[in-house]
């Protein structure tokens, strides 16, 4: 997470979303930057209710905005399952390199996922609170360009992105039969990203 104090706006880092390449190139001009523990780095909108926003309302910054990435929950899906892929990952609790993507999405859907399944949710993620809180302004991943453009409106400064903590490059297909399993069983995910109009 980036806290940009002066311009009163925090940077949510919703995984798998290429937040970390916009965490390298603007905490330079951040007030606030959080790496570790992933908690908090990705914490998400109920974690920033609980904990980052009161801090933020005792010293003066109540008005403080809130902006995120969101992404098209297939290719989400699918560059979790690649960067469990990694060579290193082979043998490991959370490696996909045993399962077929279908065998993935399929996992992710139950109540309770294996660990190579558990990889959370964009929807929960960035759930509106009980006292009113969401997410200020809301960004597709697959449109960059607007992103880019509102920070370096709303933060003044010019900035260039390195590809960071990317998936290896897998061909991959879901079957239409567990698409259509996936968009009924998490509808949700889909129509936050619908939804995303920053």
């Amino acid at each position: 997470m980036l806290v940009f104090w002066k311009e009163k706006l925090a940077f949510l880092s919703v995984p798998k979303t290429g937040t970390t390449a916009y965490h390298t190139a603007l905490a330079p001009h951040a007030s606030l930057v959080v790496n570790d523990p992933p908690e908090l780095k990705h914490a998400p909108l109920y974690r920033y209710n609980r904990f980052f926003r009161p801090m933020f309302e005792k010293t003066g910054g109540g008005d403080i905005e809130t902006i995120a990435v969101v992404r098209e929950p297939i290719s989400w899906l699918g560059s979790w399952y690649r960067y469990r892929r990694r060579p290193f990952m082979v043998g490991q609790r959370n490696s996909t390199h045993e399962v077929t993507f279908d065998e993935f999405v399929e996992a992710y859907m139950l109540g309770k996922s294996p660990s190579f399944a558990n990889v959370g949710s964009q929807a929960r993620f960035l759930e509106p609170r009980p006292n009113g809180l969401t997410v200020t302004h809301l960004f597709r991943y697959e449109e960059q360009a607007k992103l880019d453009q509102f920070l370096k409106q709303r933060l003044s400064v010019s900035f260039s992105l390195e590809k960071e903590n990317v998936s290896p490059e897998i061909p991959l297909s879901l079957s239409p039969s567990v698409e259509r399993k996936l968009r009924n069983k998490c509808a949700d995910e889909f129509t936050l990203w619908e939804g995303a109009t920053s």
